[in-house]
């Protein structure tokens, strides 16, 4: 009995091994995905080898509708169920409706792959209604594609009793319905949180002294629907350790409302560089706070260092205030302060950050 056992499990064991293999053929050969990626999928998803017509006509039945081989390898990758799937009764009733609602040529294939969770939301119940649901904060249909295509994970939001009363209760209290389109394309699944949360954030924004009206409101909003009140307390906690004001904590945040959801590491080590390395003073970072949201290493020390040797060899003379050049863009910044003076400095490049920013120089 005990051998008759052993025999089972090794036959068992071989079967999910011959099994596993040919997944992982199957998803290299026929689907296009990386060896690599390819395993990690065989891992919790398989294909019967003795039944190959759903993957198949899931694979034809995408490439009829213009998707390339990388939009199906990033499809399977992200849901291999979709090579389960019916495709006449499931993906063409959906696919259908997206193209008569404007997602054509690689609009769709980009909205897949970015969202493949669409293909798993019920059309009748889930996807026409979210349509229906956006239609009133949107000019036209044009503008909800596009809404879309810019937050892919708006059409994953459960349209559930919380959306509308969260909805309502916005304009209630005076939010603009294009400000609330915005809050929904910033932070889509805001508006999907439980109701009271949102009764509680709308008050706390308010007692900040942001009213409805108030361009930034909806920033705000969203931080604090988001990040727990003991979350963003901690925060203010540690600015206030580091010399702050809560006054001067709770200004900076108005102007710059991501400052509340940066780590405690993030803020002290922006803090450390800005007031030790570059010693400015705190006002010039209530003044500029999304400064504390910039890259240190990718972005403020590359940057401090081209303006400082600019500076020590007179390149650039007189007071010069550095939210210019940390807030352009990386093409402006290697146009402006190190292209420019290739002739006079030209390990300025190297100091910047090397071959990296190199590739970039040439490709402007």
């Amino acid at each position: 009995m005990r051998r008759n056992l052993l025999l089972s499990l090794i036959q068992k064991r071989f079967l999910q091994t011959s099994s596993s293999s040919f997944t992982v053929q199957f998803l290299v050969n026929s689907c296009g995905l990386p060896l690599q990626s390819a395993l990690s999928v065989s891992k919790k998803f398989q294909i019967d080898e003795n039944n190959l017509h759903k993957p198949q006509s899931v694979i034809q039945f995408l490439k009829s509708n213009d998707f390339k081989d990388t939009h199906i390898a990033k499809t399977i990758e992200k849901w291999p169920a979709v090579l389960h799937s019916r495709t006449e009764d499931t993906l063409k009733p959906k696919f259908d409706f997206f193209i008569k609602n404007g997602f054509a040529g690689q609009l769709l294939p980009q909205l897949i792959v970015s969202n493949p969770d669409v293909l798993r939301r019920h059309l009748g119940s889930h996807i026409k209604p979210f349509f229906e649901f956006l239609k009133p904060f949107y000019a036209s249909n044009e503008e909800i594609v596009e809404a879309i295509r810019r937050a892919p994970w708006l059409l994953s939001i459960p349209l559930n009793g919380d959306m509308q009363l969260n909805t309502d209760f916005l304009i209630k209290e005076g939010v603009s319905i294009d400000r609330i389109a915005k809050l929904m394309q910033w932070q889509p699944r805001v508006m999907g949180q439980k109701h009271d949360k949102m009764v509680y954030a709308v008050a706390a924004t308010k007692k900040l002294g942001v009213e409805p009206g108030d361009s930034m409101f909806v920033r705000v909003l969203a931080v604090l629907v988001i990040v727990s009140e003991s979350t963003w307390r901690k925060r203010i906690e540690v600015m206030k350790s580091m010399g702050w004001s809560e006054g001067e904590v709770l200004c900076a945040f108005k102007r710059f409302p991501p400052l509340l959801t940066c780590s405690e590491e993030k803020i002290r080590g922006a803090m450390d560089f800005f007031f030790n390395t570059m010693e400015l003073g705190r006002q010039s970072l209530i003044t500029y706070p999304y400064f504390i949201g910039f890259s240190i290493d990718k972005r403020v020390r590359p940057r401090y260092n081209v303006m400082k040797v600019l500076e020590s060899r007179k390149l650039i003379e007189g007071d010069w205030n550095i939210a210019t050049p940390l807030t352009i863009s990386e093409k402006k910044f290697l146009l402006n302060y190190v292209t420019k003076y290739a002739d006079k400095a030209p390990d300025l490049l190297q100091i910047y950050g090397g071959s990296d920013k190199s590739k970039r120089t040439h490709s402007l």
